[in-house]
């Protein structure tokens, strides 16, 4: 069995860890980091849905995420998409990522006439950023259902299962689990798998580059990729086990007035 370049075997993930209430005001927050990658993601609740549902007589709620990239998230400074006036292809990409496997995971009904606002802000970059966010922003948001839950304001959590995310790869000829900038950046084949808790696919991301991979490499990743989801959905629920909703009574008390 080959060793990375970091020392990791081919089937190891970077080290997880989930810092709860990293924005005091939003309605549920983690910093969320696999190794170096660190995204701030953050969930905060809104009365009312988008006029089109009303239009429509869409019944429930609605969801939506934002995703960018901090300027000093990288070794070279990146440019605030408002200093150019427009949002580049890559993050509204990725947003829309985060969004659909969001909304694969939420009953929107159970939120009743309300929007769940996703933010997910790029810290630090080193590989793995939109896997990195949809994590976070799952359990940001099952942090939000929790304090809407202790404010009296759900019977239930709308989250039906939790949603992960985790990049796969094929790196010298080996397929590889959890892909750092260095991988990323040489890799023959790179792929984002996002799934819920019981490994369900939602989306699929894969490609070469420059290069081509058989049925049986693709399989490979998924499995290496189900290997990870196993051990990131462990790590949100033991997080949000030890979270306590109740924590901020001013920010329940806020929340009551929303109603």
């Amino acid at each position: 069995m080959i060793t990375r370049h970091d020392g990791r075997r081919p089937d190891q993930m970077r080290p997880i860890r989930f810092q709860p209430d990293i924005a005091p005001h939003a309605h549920g927050s983690v910093l969320a980091s696999f190794g170096d990658t660190q995204v701030i993601c953050s969930a905060m609740i809104e009365p009312g849905v988008p006029r089109w549902m009303m239009q429509q007589n869409v019944p429930g709620g609605w969801l939506t995420a934002e995703y960018s990239m901090l300027p000093y998230a990288t070794l070279e400074r990146k440019a605030r998409d408002i200093s150019r006036g427009k949002m580049d292809g890559r993050s509204t990409e990725i947003q829309r990522l985060i969004g659909r496997a969001l909304r694969a995971a939420v009953d929107l009904e159970k939120l009743g006439q309300r929007t769940l606002w996703i933010d997910c802000d790029v810290l630090r970059a080193d590989g793995g950023t939109r896997t990195v966010s949809i994590t976070g922003a799952c359990l940001a948001a099952a942090m939000a259902f929790a304090r809407l839950q202790a404010a009296g304001l759900l019977k239930e959590s709308p989250l039906r299962q939790f949603a992960a995310a985790v990049s796969v790869g094929v790196c010298g000829g080996t397929p590889v689990l959890d892909l750092d900038y260095p991988e990323d950046k040489d890799a023959a084949v790179d792929c984002n798998l996002a799934m819920t808790e019981h490994l369900q696919l939602i989306e699929v991301q894969g490609s070469g580059e420059e290069a081509t991979f058989s049925e049986s490499e693709l399989q490979s990743m998924l499995e290496l990729g189900k290997l990870g989801v196993t051990e990131i959905s462990a790590a949100q629920k033991a997080a949000l086990a030890s979270f306590d909703p109740g924590s901020d009574p001013i920010l329940l008390k806020r929340l009551v007035g929303m109603k």
